[in-house]
């Protein structure tokens, strides 16, 4: 059987799910980290397994992308009824100067007290930006404390077993992210 006529029954296999954001199964990229969270805490994505996790990467004085990226994942979880304990949502800031624990803790608090925020060093965030192909800068603004950050805007999402499947734009819609993840609690052992 040529390679072709191979590629061609495995794409067309009815076993493999559908998701509307991009599955990246079997990426060499985003493998994870152990970073310290907001509760002063080192933890890694391995401390999740058994649920998804959705990984977003931004900052507290955001001003619109990651507030909604992180209403909208609350959202999800509501989406998903009884299978919404199976989401973990997980946050990294790009501005680790000003992003304290307490205020991640405040932040998540905002929109739902099981999310977790990870706070990496100025190093750390260079090496886990550089492995999950992420993009951020500083931008100044009018005083050395008023500047933004730019940033991706995506999730990722890994299943159950710690592997990353899917890269979720920004902007999909919280209905469209909760069937991608409900579709990944069905299909993952």
């Amino acid at each position: 059987m040529s390679a072709l006529a191979v590629f061609a029954v495995v794409a067309c296999s009815p076993d493999k799910p559908n998701f509307n954001a991009i599955d990246i199964t079997g990426a060499d990229y985003a493998k994870g980290f152990t970073l310290t969270d907001h509760n002063d805490q080192s933890r890694s994505l391995s401390d999740f397994k058994g649920k998804v996790v959705v990984l977003f990467f931004g900052y507290t004085q955001c001003p619109d992308v990651c507030p909604t990226s992180m209403v909208e994942l609350a959202e999800v979880k509501r989406l998903m009824g009884a299978d919404g304990d199976k989401l973990q949502g997980v946050f990294v800031t790009v501005d680790p100067a000003r992003d304290t624990a307490e205020l991640l803790k405040a932040y998540m608090a905002n929109f739902d007290p099981t999310f977790v925020a990870f706070i990496p060093t100025p190093e750390q965030l260079a090496v886990v930006a550089k492995d999950y192909k992420i993009y951020y800068k500083k931008v100044d603004g009018k005083t050395p404390t008023s500047y933004t950050m730019d940033h991706s805007a995506g999730s990722y999402v890994y299943d159950t077993q710690g592997n990353l499947r899917l890269y979720s734009r920004y902007g999909v819609g919280p209905q469209v992210l909760a069937q991608d993840i409900l579709t990944l609690l069905k299909t993952t052992p």
